[in-house]
């Protein structure tokens, strides 16, 4: 079974000295504190509030993957951290049942943050429950001018990467957590408001910290908040971060199909009104993610079982255009450029049959947003809280997770030197190294959709070169994959 190892994380000791006299030199938190209490001592009265290193708004994949990591190493291991969500499965959690249905809700988890998962003991458990590695790709265009093949074996690597089931994801790491030897509490709640409030000490002056007041009625205090509570995040306009985007004119149709037979590629079809994807989830499944206006969504949502299941084969064959073919005049052009890439040779497949459908379809609408900043005094977002983006290339969870593993390294840094981890100076750190890339991801992403949005006969020969040039131009092809498993920072920069 393919594994990753994931590296562990060196500190270096000057470094972190230095780190120490920066932080220490900056000034006091920006915002003034007020309404003073006394926290909680450990015995629990009824009015005393418990006080805790770390509040993480969010139990879903991104919260819990921050909490696994600060739990696996040794410099955050001792901090107390109190996971908020009102999710039944946060204390229920384990095991997933294969005999179960399988999720139309999936993820596809790319090679750096399969190292990340597995760095912080939750990828074996994942490796135990359905999932389905693939290392083939295919994305061709419906105007039959172009297509590309994208093979792990371009990168000389064993698989592009993994789809998993988001209730498997969940699982997992909730079993990561049960195993972890840290001081953790689930608080089965929502947050109703979040002020900053006083920590009386007769050995310190006094510091800022967070006060959370929980829907249930319960108050616990933080040095700091992580929100990681989604797209419509409370902990995000609690706050006052500022944030633009957009609503795209399109809404996301999902589903688990059944074939005769395994699926091990990844397919994507641009169509007219969006991308239609096709990825491989384990067993015989598939799992389909449709991206169309919103009318054609509801109308494929009111569909009959069969005809929606001729409407996926049809959109994945020869519906709306004829399949690419190899002796094409742009073809010929770009078949001068083949060097190593091993997918450059391969043609043109049709995807598997669906035969029926296994699971209920869902829509989602999609949007674009990206948050100013993410951090403040006391408060870091992460994952889709900070940003959100089109789904087309599967990187939303990527991103969340590779937020996850640089915020638990900047909190080790913080801790290892005696810095106060709700400082602004040290979370600016965090946004530093995740803000460009993730902005990066979200422009491209937008890019792409904005360029698949007109049928136009200029753009569509754009579009065929583009297709081309990424099957045949080897080093464009090996920085492609190579960005988007997340191991390369930056797109097209690296081309050796």
């Amino acid at each position: 079974m393919y594994r990753v190892i994931g590296g562990k994380i060196n500190f270096d000791v000057s470094r972190l000295q230095g780190l120490k006299r920066f932080y220490c030199n900056v000034g006091g938190p920006e915002v003034s504190a007020s309404n003073s209490y006394i926290h909680s001592n450990g015995n629990k009265g009824e009015n005393e509030i418990q006080q805790y290193d770390v509040a993480i708004v969010g139990g879903g994949m991104v919260g819990m993957a921050l909490a696994c990591s600060l739990a696996s190493s040794a410099l955050t291991r001792k901090l107390s951290v109190a996971i908020i969500d009102d999710n039944p499965a946060l204390t229920s959690g384990g095991w997933i049942n294969k005999e179960e249905p399988p999720d139309p809700r999936v993820s596809t988890i790319t090679p750096a943050s399969i190292s990340f998962l597995e760095s912080i003991g939750a990828w074996k458990y994942v490796e135990q429950q359905r999932h389905a590695y693939f290392d083939k790709m295919q994305v061709w265009d419906y105007t039959g001018l172009g297509y590309t093949r994208y093979n792990a074996r371009d990168v000389n690597k064993e698989v592009l990467g993994c789809v998993v089931e988001n209730k498997v994801l969940q699982s997992s790491l909730s079993l990561c957590i049960q195993e972890k030897n840290f001081h953790k509490t689930v608080l089965p709640s929502r947050l109703a408001s979040m002020v900053l409030q006083s920590s009386m000490s007769s050995t310190k002056m006094d510091s800022q910290l967070a006060k959370l007041e929980l829907a249930d009625g319960s108050n616990v205090v933080a040095k700091l908040v992580v929100g990681a509570d989604g797209g419509r995040s409370r902990v995000r306009e609690l706050a006052g971060f500022k944030s633009s985007g957009r609503k795209y004119p399109q809404n996301a149709v999902i589903c688990t199909v059944e074939h005769s037979l395994p699926n091990y590629c990844a397919w994507q079809r641009f169509l007219p009104a969006g991308p239609i994807a096709l990825l491989p989830i384990g067993e015989n499944f598939s799992n389909i993610v449709w991206t169309m206006s919103p009318k054609e969504a509801s109308d494929c949502k009111a569909m009959t079982e069969d005809d929606f299941v001729k409407a996926v084969n049809h959109a994945l064959d020869y519906g709306f255009g004829p399949h690419p073919q190899s002796t094409s005049s742009i073809d010929k052009i770009f078949s001068s450029f083949k060097l190593d890439s091993v997918s450059s040779n391969e043609s043109f497949e049709v995807p598997p049959k669906a035969i029926k459908l296994a699971t209920e379809r869902m829509v989602f609408p999609l949007s674009l947003v990206h948050t100013d900043t993410y951090a403040k005094t006391r408060v870091a977002l992460i994952g889709d809280a900070a940003h959100t983006v089109h789904p087309l290339a599967g990187q939303g969870v990527n991103l969340g997770f590779g937020d996850a593993s640089v915020l638990s390294k900047v909190i080790s840094e913080g801790t290892a030197v005696g810095i106060d981890i709700g400082q602004l100076s040290l979370l600016q750190k965090y946004e530093a190294e995740r803000k460009p890339t993730n902005f990066m991801m979200a422009t491209i992403l937008d890019g792409v959709q904005k360029a698949y949005s007109f049928d136009l006969g200029p753009l569509n020969a754009l579009r065929a070169v583009a297709f081309h040039g990424a099957q045949y131009i080897s080093p464009l092809k090996k920085n492609i994959i190579l960005y988007a498993s997340g191991e390369q920072k930056l797109p097209f920069f690296s081309w050796s």
